[in-house]
């Protein structure tokens, strides 16, 4: 069994090469799940992910009232897949602001950098499940249409991991 470092190292390599992904929370007033797109600003490989938004968007809101969040990551031209469980929190911090900003930040933010609503939203990982396929979309079909024809199901399709514990 991989250990606690490895797994981490492992995911933090994956994730690190998929911009975005859907950040899903718990809208406390419909009692709905509620994902929508997010950029990564940084990946650290200690497991700890970090967005921007507004301190006035609902995502903080919800974020506040309900700390466990997912995010799910695709990367269909790779066949890379990737759902990750964490516990997330608005953390204010414009030194932190400052090093994460991007230029086309300010198509969110057109104050600027030093916008006073700005937050960020940084989740701490607790487990994480992944399928990656690296093989071709011709072997990949072969696989699914051998599982088919031979009524069984499709186990050669790629690589699927549980992480847990982190």
């Amino acid at each position: 069994m991989k250990t606690r470092e490895e797994q981490l190292d492992f995911l933090y390599k994956k994730v690190e090469k998929i911009q975005f992904g859907m950040l899903s929370t718990i809208d406390p007033r419909k009692g709905i799940i509620r994902s929508r797109p997010m950029t990564n600003k940084r990946v650290e490989p200690d497991g700890t992910l970090w967005f921007m938004t507004s301190d006035e968007a609902a995502t903080s809101f919800e974020v506040n009232r309900d700390h466990h969040v997912n995010i799910s990551y695709a990367e269909p031209a790779d066949h890379l897949f990737i759902s990750v469980s964490g516990l997330a929190r608005i953390v204010h911090d414009k030194t932190k602001v400052h090093q994460l900003w991007h230029a086309l930040d300010k198509a969110w933010f057109p104050r600027g950098v030093d916008d006073p609503h700005i937050v960020l939203i940084r989740v701490d990982i607790i487990a994480a499940e992944y399928w990656d396929s690296p093989s071709s979309k011709i072997v990949e079909l072969y696989e699914l249409a051998k599982s088919i024809t031979h009524g069984k199901t499709a186990s050669d399709v790629g690589e699927h991991a549980k992480l847990n514990n982190l």
